[in-house]
């Protein structure tokens, strides 16, 4: 499991003895034991797969959405995040699509993780007027990023067809965000994905966690790797627009710059947090606010080209 391989990092790097650390680092750490004992405990809640909820296209005469009949299928709106009691159902009709309408969200989790660790940001923007909110639970046995990336080119396929949506946004954590990535660049998702949100990704490799390489896919994290080599090549004409956020305090990002996204051919903003560590990035209430505003601006609400900072 992804949240329990962290604490051993945590507690043996030489740069977390107390004596040497500083009060934002103790409070960092702290908190990323807090979330590591939450995510322990919700944790089961994401084994499942998230249910799909069809959308029927309105009537081509009339506009509006047709009614139910007996036998048929109505469109369900799940909560934002999993409920301790029974989840209630609420029927919804499907609407056209206007310039308004906001596209669907993929929320895509890290490494042996699943769509559990993205609840507190699933409410988040279901409160501020996210309705289509989506996860995907990739399986933990998934040995090859590029066969990951196929599988979500395939759910963003689904949703777009079920949804009457031509264009999407991603949110993706650790791991999640270099699958979409490589989606993106490499496998023609830009002309789906509008914009692609990366929390804690290692854009440039990482050398965290040396013990973990006997996984291929964490040898595909490593800096050099095929993979990271690959993602370095041209794309131009790349229509999706990237905002990282990285952390100066994430342990998992080494060196942390590597979270950046640093492509010529790539519209890309970086966002860099401070005072908080990997597994807070998800589920921080600042990040959430600026996934937010990335989400529903052209990134001119967080930075422009480059960089932008997130207290």
């Amino acid at each position: 499991m992804k949240v329990l391989s962290f604490l051993p990092l945590l507690l043996r790097l030489p740069c977390l003895r107390p004596s040497r650390l500083s009060s934002t680092l103790v409070r960092a750490t702290a908190l990323e034991l807090v979330i590591l004992a939450g995510h322990v405990l919700i944790y089961p809640s994401g084994l499942t797969p998230e249910r799909r909820t069809p959308v029927f296209p309105p009537d081509p005469g009339t506009g509006a959405a047709p009614e139910p009949s007996p036998g048929r299928i109505t469109r369900t709106a799940e909560p934002a995040g999993p409920s301790p009691t029974t989840t209630p159902q609420v029927a919804v009709a499907a609407l056209p699509t206007t310039a308004e309408d906001r596209p669907p969200v993929v929320l895509l989790h890290g490494f042996i993780d699943n769509r559990s660790v993205f609840v507190l940001l699933r409410r988040s923007l279901a409160r501020h007027g996210w309705h289509r909110l989506e996860s995907l639970n990739y399986s933990p046995l998934t040995c090859d990023i590029r066969t990951a990336a196929e599988l979500l080119g395939r759910h963003v396929e689904e949703i777009c067809a079920r949804t009457g949506h031509h264009e999407i946004d991603i949110v993706g954590h650790s791991l999640g965000g270099l699958i979409a990535r490589y989606y993106v660049q490499r496998l023609g998702g830009d002309r789906r994905v509008r914009t692609l949100v990366t929390l804690g990704t290692p854009h440039g490799g990482t050398a965290a966690a040396p013990l973990a390489g006997a996984h291929p896919i964490v040898r595909q994290m490593r800096s050099g790797s095929d993979l990271i080599e690959e993602l370095r090549r041209p794309a131009p004409n790349c229509r999706t627009r990237f905002i990282s956020f990285w952390s100066e305090l994430d342990r998992v990002m080494l060196p942390v710059e590597t979270a950046c996204v640093d492509h010529p051919d790539l519209d890309a903003v970086n966002v860099r947090v401070t005072g908080i560590g990997h597994l807070a990035l998800p589920v921080h209430p600042a990040v959430a606010s600026a996934i937010r505003q990335a989400l529903e601006s052209d990134g001119a609400a967080i930075g422009t080209p480059g960089s932008a900072s997130v207290a």
